[in-house]
């Protein structure tokens, strides 16, 4: 006995199958989640560990944050100037620890400021503590206060205006490698060091000179850093998902556990 089709009912047929086929394959595409992560030898917020594993506060996270957003992460090592133009491109999605900038934002979307201020501070040896007990930098400017900075890297208003005084302007030794300007300030050769407060701790621990280099409350900026995403590979939805699940890391107290495994307080 032969079963007659119509044409038509075959044809009904046949565009379903295909809606369902795509639907699934929508629903496939749209689980998976994998996102590129950039890291650089940058401590305590990323680097190489003696094992060969990469990690660091950004790192982890970055994981348990897209962990949560069921995604998985791919890490790219590169420095910073390269990384916001990969991030332009849309061939890196996401760049922790960046600064809102009106020239960012035409190709970046950005977290908001959800994480606690990271601040730059002002560290000093024993010697200067002692005669420069200062609590702006600005107090600073009529001394013999010999600082040190790391080039290329933005350091606040206060920082600017010291920087306008030609004498004390001379007296400022800006140096590629913040390793070098630890090393002068524990020789004398320097009398401060402007430097991320969790990355000086981590550096001068690292170093051995914690007895010597003391962080001081002279906080030279207090600029939010956020979480800048390519507008080429995420949308705001992900975005707002992504700054709802940092903000539960922070409020359950996940975010300091992993700061103080790296940075732990004295």
């Amino acid at each position: 006995m032969k079963i007659l089709i119509g044409r038509s009912a075959l044809s009904r047929s046949c565009s379903t199958l295909v809606l369902v086929v795509l639907a699934c394959w929508s629903n496939l595409a749209a689980a998976h989640c994998e996102k590129t992560l950039r890291w650089d030898d940058d401590p305590p917020f990323s680097m190489q560990l003696p094992n060969g594993d990469i990690s660091g506060i950004d790192v982890e996270l970055n994981r348990a944050v897209l962990g949560h957003l069921d995604c998985t992460v791919t890490l790219r090592k590169l420095p910073w100037a390269r990384a916001l133009r990969e991030l332009e491109l849309g061939r890196l999605d996401i760049l922790p620890g960046a600064f809102r900038r009106p020239e960012r934002a035409k190709y970046a979307h950005f977290s908001g400021a959800v994480l606690p201020a990271s601040h730059n501070i002002l560290f000093m040896n024993e010697e200067a503590l002692a005669k420069w007990p200062v609590t702006r930098l600005l107090d600073l400017r009529d001394t013999e206060f010999r600082l040190g900075a790391q080039i290329r890297v933005y350091y606040g208003s206060d920082f600017q205006e010291v920087m306008n005084d030609p004498e004390f302007a001379a007296r400022v030794t800006i140096l590629a490698k913040r390793e070098n300007l630890w090393r002068m300030l524990d020789r004398g050769r320097i009398d401060g060091v402007i430097a991320n407060e969790h990355t000086g701790a981590y550096e001068i621990r690292q170093l051995g000179l914690g007895r010597r280099i003391k962080a001081t409350n002279v906080v030279v900026s207090h600029e939010p850093a956020e979480v800048a995403f390519s507008k080429e590979s995420n949308d705001l939805d992900f975005v707002g998902d992504y700054a709802e699940a940092l903000q539960q890391l922070v409020a359950d107290g996940s975010y300091e556990q992993i700061v103080q495994r790296y940075v732990p307080k004295e």
